[in-house]
């Protein structure tokens, strides 16, 4: 319940008032991490005062740290401080939830309908915008991160560790994080980094204020921490076990949820950061789809609610299908489990990191001194984004490689795009809803001009 008089605390909020809200958020949640984290700074510090400023800094801090969606990870982690285990649950459920059941809808559309002269011609002009979006992703992470020439030299080097030999991102991303652990001790001044912990202000009481004790369940105590841990060995293990009894080691069900247990482990700096690994193993290692494939499904990532990782269920889902995991005649349940256990598998680490955590976080709310790794992983990332740029932009500029002709309307998309979202500010959906109808009306602007000059 929102209270307008600042000075008097807010009602307390149950687990069932909680719940409608998340779910409302789970529908709302576009425009990326960073318009999702400012939703939740303007509904639950400014307006409902669900918690102070300084709180909720200190939680974002802390999930900015940590490998997977920091957006819906600080969502778990509100939900779990304000109704403990199941109140992070629900929070970091409801959060993906509405997105999961999207993209399912989607993708089962794209495969079944996605030839069709409608859906071809506006997929034919969002490619170029994913294009421009992933560049201009590179450009606001760079100018963000890289604040002197040592951070240039680690994107650099990782570009060109992707880019001319191939390097696997795991290895890079290791590398990274030894550079900055090692620089942040020899030379701390190059690897500071600023977090988000800005500024503070006051917008009124606070059901959990700044001098508000930690709640029982956020105590830290070792048996609980076993418990969590424990407990997140018999999720992953447990599903583990049966995929490998059910299909083997080899089948596709299990190799999925063996690739994206990995790949929920290196999403450091956003789902960006992991694209070029998922990338690497579902399209060049397992074939499980192909390079447009991947730009379409970024593309309805982008324009769908929930973290932009959620991406993943569509990789599942054309993974399943195209591999006809149960036979030729089962096409959408093989394309449901699959991205059913693509989607389990990448975020179960990220309820593990916020329960079993977060109570070491609420221990102190002192400053996090673990942020030089993380810096240099986030400059190593830079440069791994602008390799993916420049992977889709070959694609789509030069769709017969580079003996064929360039694609001078798709340049002009993504040019146009990337000034839209680099110059401008523009909203995502609104680039690639108007890149969309750009592709729609293509064929009628290409038969005008014919008649025009004939």
């Amino acid at each position: 319940m929102d209270n307008n008089n600042s000075s008097a605390k807010p009602e307390s909020i149950t687990l069932r008032q909680a719940f409608w809200y998340w779910l409302k958020l789970g529908f709302i949640s576009f425009g990326g991490p960073a318009g999702q984290i400012a939703v939740m700074h303007q509904d639950l510090v400014e307006k409902k005062r669900w918690l102070s400023e300084r709180r909720y800094l200190h939680a974002l801090n802390y999930c900015m740290l940590l490998p997977g969606p920091e957006a819906q990870q600080l969502a778990t982690y509100i939900g779990w401080l304000m109704h403990g285990t199941w109140g992070g649950i629900v929070a970091g459920v409801l959060f993906i939830l509405p997105s999961l059941l999207i993209l399912i809808g989607l993708s089962w559309i794209y495969l079944s309908y996605g030839d069709l002269p409608l859906i071809a011609s506006a997929l034919y002009g969002i490619k170029p915008a994913v294009t421009a979006i992933v560049f201009s992703a590179a450009y606001r992470i760079g100018s963000r991160v890289l604040k002197n020439g040592l951070l240039w030299l680690i994107a650099g080097l990782a570009f060109a560790a992707i880019f001319f030999l191939n390097t696997p991102f795991p290895v890079i991303i290791l590398m990274a994080a030894l550079l900055g652990l090692i620089g942040g001790k020899v030379m701390p001044q190059y690897f500071t980094s600023g977090g988000h912990g800005g500024k503070e202000q006051s917008y009124g009481a606070a059901l959990i204020d700044d001098d508000t004790p930690t709640p029982r369940h956020a105590e830290f105590r070792m048996n609980k921490l076993i418990n969590i841990i424990l407990a997140g060995i018999l999720l992953w293990g447990g599903v583990m076990g049966e995929l490998i009894t059910q299909f083997g080691w080899q089948g596709g069900l299990t190799q999925l949820g063996w690739f994206f247990s990995k790949a929920a482990l290196l999403t450091f700096g956003g789902a960006y950061a992991v694209l070029p690994y998922v990338y690497q193993g579902a399209v060049e290692h397992f074939h499980w789809l192909t390079a447009t494939q991947m730009m379409d499904g970024l593309a309805l990532g982008e324009s769908t609610p929930g973290p932009l990782i959620m991406v993943v269920t569509f990789v599942g889902f054309v993974a399943g299908w195209t591999q006809a995991l149960f036979g030729a005649d089962q096409l959408f349940l093989a394309g449901l489990a699959a991205a059913l256990i693509v989607t389990y598998f990448t975020f179960l680490p990220s309820f593990l990191f916020i329960l079993a955590g977060g109570p070491l976080v609420e221990s102190t709310h002192g400053k996090l001194q673990f942020t030089a790794p993380l810096t240099g992983i986030t400059a190593a990332v830079v440069g791994v984004i602008l390799n993916l740029a420049m992977f889709f932009a070959y694609h789509v500029f030069w769709p017969q490689g580079f003996s064929g002709e360039f694609n001078v309307f798709a340049a002009c998309i993504a040019a146009g795009a990337l000034l839209a979202l680099v110059r401008f500010k523009i909203n995502v959906m609104a680039v690639l809803f108007a890149c969309a109808v750009g592709g729609l009306l293509l064929p009628y602007a290409a038969a005008f001009s014919v008649s025009f000059f004939r």
